[in-house]
């Protein structure tokens, strides 16, 4: 495959691009950070069996600079055939309700400008008759809950956004993949309490790995997740109101 990556140089999107990488994928990683994006692709160039990899700058938070960024990249690859985004802004719900300035800031960059940058992916893919694009949600937009209020409520607009265009773009040629991660341990979740079945970055990578080969729509990594949201989903309100998950 070859690679535009969003978001490669943390975390579970580093722990994918590596496995990328491995394989022989040409990756071509964009960042708002470029001396950790160049850092990234040293690192993923040295890994690769014989695969380009490319980097340029590209800050979510600046929707106006998405077009040249995957202008450079498609220069960079020869053109490309798959867009992973796995960016995103994270923050605690206690975080969220004392600084408004943040959550408009989390907002924007998890929904508004996510969707938009998949829109300028969407269109490149489908102007040359398709490709793969995944973009990482969260379960925590699967029902609203108290501790990820806010967070969740943009995870929910992105998966619907993503559901959605499966649904619309999938007979022209493009796999849309929605992966809904549950607690993982990165440096986002850092200091808070895992769950008994917290996932690594590296166990995610492998579950996102088989999806992208096969074009599944959605899935829930770790796997558990999906039994665990399927009773999230079915409680009824008044529970909810009771318990703090």
């Amino acid at each position: 495959m070859k690679v535009v990556f969003l978001g490669a140089t943390k975390g579970m999107g580093r722990a994918l691009a590596r496995l990328l990488a491995e394989r022989g994928d040409s990756l071509f990683l964009l960042g708002r950070d470029g001396e950790d994006v160049a850092r990234s692709a040293a690192d993923l160039q040295a890994r690769g069996r014989g695969g380009v990899v490319g980097h340029a700058g590209c800050d979510l938070a600046a929707p106006e600079g998405f077009a040249a960024a995957l202008a450079a990249a498609d220069a960079g690859l020869g053109g490309f055939d798959t867009v992973v985004v796995t960016a995103a802004l994270f923050a605690t719900q206690t975080q969220l309700e004392a600084d408004r300035a943040l959550t408009q800031r989390l907002l924007t960059v998890d929904f508004v400008n996510t969707v938009l940058f998949c829109e300028h992916a969407r269109e490149l893919l489908l102007a040359r008759g398709g490709g793969t694009l995944c973009v990482f949600s969260s379960v925590a937009g699967e029902r609203g809950r108290k501790p990820t209020l806010i967070y969740g409520a943009a995870k929910a607009g992105l998966s619907r956004y993503l559901e959605g265009l499966d649904h619309k773009f999938r007979a022209r040629g493009l796999r849309t993949i929605c992966v809904k991660p549950g607690f993982v341990k990165t440096g986002a979740t850092a200091g808070m309490q895992p769950p008994p079945f917290a996932g690594e970055p590296e166990g995610v990578a492998r579950d996102v790995l088989r999806a992208l080969d096969r074009g599944t729509p959605e899935i829930y990594t770790p796997g558990i997740w999906r039994h665990v949201m399927r009773v999230i989903r079915w409680l009824p309100r008044f529970v909810m109101r009771r318990i703090n998950f």
